[in-house]
């Protein structure tokens, strides 16, 4: 059997066993290995903010307007954005309680921001840097500020003009997946440089730090999600929560694509007997909003960025961390590994540079055989059991206006 036609997740376990023997065995070799690594690192470093800027304008642009009950749309999006940002709260509190560390090489310290105010400060003057300062610079806030401003105003521009935007974002969005196609070999040398110079136990980091990360999503899933639609139905949320889990979350494992899993959504909705008026907005609207999974991977990978170059980071700077990581994570639809991508965005308000994001990006695509399988099931399960509580919400209306 040829491995070049195995799936993504072989190919990157494969890329780390390869590198760990290589760092073991030919540590000599470790700093010319490393180069793929380094090479997979600029090519991220490179399509980052081009991808930023044109995904999120282009979304933006080509938002369909929906014929739908209006004030269920928006209790959709804001029970989305609640949901985020808990997850977010959730990875923020668990990293405090069980602090990571990362291996990275050739990091000096960071400069941690002096307080809130720093922080805030630091984002409003990054909102409003030059465009094309911000694409030179990897500036992701500024290009988000852009990406947005341009999208809704291109809205009201010509059906042409919006179908050759959309193909620019195909285009990158194309990009972006060819050089993660490139993630084994890239792993490799990371993994290789990293045991040769570390040791072997450098390994044993990314193991807790997934554990980490997917023991938050399944906090989230049991904990989380039932007391959201607990409080919001009045009903029983397991069952709800374990059927969705079961028939939409496993098959999102597999899948690692909540665009794909959308069709097992609506197919689920149906079933458990939810309005068809609403779920078919809300389901593909939950694809592309609902990132709680993608709030917990940035929030989890930036606090442990900071544990790593010994930055002091404050509750209350941290907090303003998970709004920032809970909004761009909503912007991590579509792209394959996209909340690895946002990664730089957060890392940026805390004073780490650009090259140890990336290099925290590299730690994730390592971790990423585990932590996309289970973000995807988070974020697409979600989507359903969401979609059910404010279903439960409409009709526990009408039935109250029935009985008076």
């Amino acid at each position: 059997m040829n491995p070049l036609t195995w799936g993504l997740v072989p190919q990157i376990l494969i890329g780390v066993a390869l590198g760990a023997l290589a760092g073991l065995l030919l540590p000599e070799l470790a700093e010319e290995l490393g180069l793929l690594g380094q090479l997979f690192v600029g090519a991220l470093k490179a399509v980052a903010p081009a991808l930023v800027l044109l995904l999120v304008m282009s979304a933006i642009a080509n938002r369909h307007e929906s014929g739908s009950d209006g004030r269920k749309t928006l209790a959709t999006i804001v029970l989305y954005l609640v949901g985020t940002i808990s997850a977010a709260l959730v990875a923020l509190l668990m990293s405090f309680a069980f602090p990571q560390t990362l291996a990275l090489t050739g990091i000096a310290q960071g400069s941690p921001p002096v307080a809130v105010s720093a922080v805030l400060s630091d984002v409003l003057f990054k909102l409003i840097d030059n465009p094309v300062n911000a694409l030179l610079t990897g500036n992701f806030l500024g290009c988000l500020t852009w990406a947005i401003l341009l999208g809704v105003s291109f809205r009201g521009a010509s059906a042409s003009f919006k179908e050759h935007l959309q193909t620019c974002a195909d285009g990158i969005s194309d990009i972006v997946r060819y050089v993660i196609k490139l993630a084994p070999v890239g792993i490799f040398g990371l993994v290789c440089v990293t045991v040769a110079t570390i040791g072997i136990e450098a390994l044993a980091s990314y193991a807790s730090i997934a554990v980490l990360l997917v023991s938050a999503m399944l906090f989230v899933a049991l904990v989380v999600n039932p007391i959201i639609v607990f409080v919001l139905s009045g009903k029983n949320p397991y069952p709800v929560v374990f059927r969705c889990l079961e028939e939409s979350g496993v098959t999102a494992f597999f899948t690692r694509s909540s665009a794909a899993n959308i069709p097992v959504n609506l197919n689920l909705a149906k079933k458990l007997g939810i309005s068809e008026e609403l779920y078919t907005v809300t389901i593909p609207i939950g694809a592309t909003v609902n990132m709680a999974g993608a709030a917990i991977t940035i929030t989890v990978l930036t606090l442990a960025a900071t544990n790593t170059l010994g930055i002091d980071v404050s509750f209350g700077t941290a907090l303003v961390l998970c709004l920032i990581a809970a909004l761009s994570a909503c912007g991590a639809s579509g792209v394959p590994s996209g909340s690895l991508l946002l990664i730089p965005l957060a890392c940026s308000l805390l004073g780490i540079s650009l090259d140890a994001a990336m290099q925290v990006v590299a730690v994730g695509f390592i971790i990423s055989v585990i932590q996309d399988s289970a973000e995807t099931a988070l974020n697409s399960s979600t989507d359903v059991v969401y979609t059910y509580a404010i279903d439960q919400i409409g009709r526990s209306e009408t039935a109250g206006s029935q009985a008076t």
